[in-house]
């Protein structure tokens, strides 16, 4: 009796996770490859899903993606925002994790908490709130700091204050991940260290930071897929003002897409724009490959 029940549970379960596989094969195919197909498809063609155009341009829309002058500079901007915002989260989260980790011993929880709240808050919300504290006649930035600055509307200033908002919501994430790495490393290294007379400077610089190398990493190319695609934040303060200031390469994207509905133009700027994705990420696995070589 017992050998049957486990034959009839054998088999529903094998039927049960086949449903499963079936079910996540569909779901993808339906939502990511066939949507991949038609905007590659798309691409090469004059797409105004609006007014129904769809005429073969072949390689042209290619060809206005890398003679724009607007997508350089774009691309521009898209990069000086990667490289500071991921920087400050690394270097945040790392200062802060191995703080909470060597002091506020009995707080972890808590401080943890608050750094990740803003992680899991909208874009938007966030978007909308830091728009307001950065008006220049009733924001609380310039009131705190007394200054007088139009932080949104200047191009010397614009970037930076999306910068400032997108680092105070996201280094609460890289937090969580070094204070998760920290947790990992073996406690029989760190006791060596300290028995051989190591300064918790020496310690961090020749144990803990290698140590945290997979875990830099992680961060490092998840904020690079992540920042390279940023236009919410954009959509919301700026719009890509004031002028072509804080024009990121998503953010063209958008509006070539939903608001000139040339989707065949949007459709080779996201497979460009996939495409130095995909590099800049095999160049980080490049780089930490041949480090640890």
């Amino acid at each position: 009796m017992g050998a049957k029940y486990r034959k009839y549970q054998s088999k529903s379960e094998i039927i049960l996770r086949n449903i499963v596989v079936a079910a996540m094969i569909i779901y993808f195919t339906v939502f990511l490859i066939i949507p991949i197909i038609i905007a590659f498809a798309g691409s090469f063609h004059n797409w105004n899903p609006l007014s129904g155009t769809y005429d073969f341009l072949g390689l042209e829309n290619y060809k206005d993606v890398f003679s724009s002058g607007l997508f350089g500079t774009s691309m521009i901007n898209t990069i000086i925002f990667s490289v500071v915002v991921i920087i400050f989260r690394v270097g945040l989260g790392l200062g802060i994790a191995c703080a909470l980790n060597s002091v506020l011993v009995k707080h972890k929880t808590f401080f943890r908490a608050v750094y990740y709240m803003p992680v899991v808050t909208p874009m938007v919300a966030v978007a909308f709130v830091w728009k307001f504290m950065y008006n220049p006649q009733i924001g609380t930035i310039n009131q705190i700091f007394g200054l007088d600055v139009n932080w949104l509307m200047n191009p010397k200033t614009a970037l930076i204050a999306v910068m400032i908002m997108t680092i105070w919501k996201d280094f609460g994430y890289a937090v969580v991940m070094y204070i998760a790495g920290l947790y990992s490393l073996p406690s029989d290294v760190m006791e060596a260290a300290k028995i051989d007379g190591a300064t918790s400077w020496q310690t961090f610089r020749y144990i803990t930071l290698p140590l945290l190398k997979p875990m830099t990493l992680f961060v490092v190319i998840t904020s690079i897929i992540s920042y390279i695609q940023a236009y919410v934040q954009i959509l919301i303060m700026t719009e890509g003002g004031p002028g072509t200031s804080t024009y990121l390469a998503s953010y063209i994207i958008y509006d070539e897409a939903f608001v000139k509905y040339n989707f065949g133009y949007a459709s080779a700027l996201s497979f460009v724009l996939f495409v130095i994705t995909a590099v800049l990420t095999w160049m980080s696995f490049r780089v930490s490959g041949d480090e640890e070589a």
